[in-house]
């Protein structure tokens, strides 16, 4: 098992001299703002894994644990190394770097409804006397074909674009409905204004058209 608390660091033993250093650690892990992620049933999903450090790293030791399984361990020599995979699950794969300007661990993964749980992103920095943080990530699977537009769209590719794209589609319903009423109102006029100059005999209209009277 991870061993620490959800979104919790790791204690540190203090040893001695050390005991200042034990309360001044600088390791943090985040998973983002929202903790939920949401994913269809077989859809490839995202799980997001961010940790910052302000001392920096070497021989970083990372774990993505689902529940209490080790599902990938990987290795990360110093920043300008990419992660070595020390092991993984065959459904899972790496999608982060560490040699951009977030040390970004995220994995992905096609999910099926036996896949909803708990997953943990656990770090451990022997360059900080070992210290370790981890945060943890709800996963829920939901069905292909869901009643609501809603959450078709959020476990596709997020809840701010899938809330993005809602409001798109709602505009432009709205517009098209708008259109819709002001060409029949136009076409209401139209008729209106034709009916209005056969009764009254003006210019274009039926009584302009009768004969002159024979003298």
């Amino acid at each position: 098992s991870p061993g620490c608390g959800a979104g919790g660091g790791c204690p540190v033993a203090p040893a001695g001299g050390f005991h200042l250093f034990a309360t001044t650690v600088t390791l943090e892990v985040s998973v983002g703002k929202n903790n939920l992620v949401m994913a269809l049933n077989g859809s490839e999903v995202q799980l997001p894994c961010i940790f910052t450090t302000c001392i920096g790293f070497k021989d970083l030791d990372f774990t993505w644990y689902y529940n209490s399984t080790e599902i990938y361990r990987g290795h990360i020599k110093n920043k300008v190394s990419e992660p070595t995979m020390l092991y993984a699950n065959p459904r899972v794969r790496l999608t982060g770097t560490t040699t951009g300007r977030e040390n970004n661990i995220s994995i992905s993964m096609f999910v099926d409804f036996d896949d909803a749980g708990k997953y943990t992103c656990h770090v451990k920095n022997p360059k900080e006397m070992n210290a370790e943080h981890n945060a943890t990530i709800i996963l829920k699977v939901v069905q292909e074909m869901d009643n609501t537009l809603t959450h078709i769209i959020v476990g596709t590719v997020g809840g701010l674009v899938g809330l993005l794209i809602l409001i798109l589609v709602i505009k432009k319903i709205v517009l098209l409905i708008l259109k819709k009423s002001q060409e029949k109102k136009k076409e209401c006029l139209v008729s209106s204004s034709g009916i209005d100059n056969t009764e009254n005999g003006l210019a274009g209209s039926k009584a302009e058209q009768k004969a002159p009277p024979k003298a």
